[in-house]
């Protein structure tokens, strides 16, 4: 019984994360400095052009790292 009960937290904590991504996702299209930050790497050539929003990951990193440690205690 008391593994199903661990489980069921789990479960819901993931649903939740994912739904936080969920919505980080639809917004940053919208952000204003999505796409300008410093770090983001974008390489342009004739027929081909990379983009690696590096700056974006790392916010976004510190950003669920707080979240996390404020849940876990």
């Amino acid at each position: 019984m008391l593994e199903f009960n661990m489980l069921g937290k789990t479960l819901l904590l993931f649903g939740v994360v994912l739904i936080i991504l969920g919505v980080i996702f639809l917004l940053v299209g919208k952000l204003p400095f999505s796409g300008r930050l410093p770090g983001d790497i974008v390489i342009q050539r004739k027929n081909f052009v990379f983009y690696f929003p590096l700056g974006l990951s790392i916010l976004i990193s510190i950003v669920l790292t707080i979240i996390f440690r404020i849940f876990r205690h």
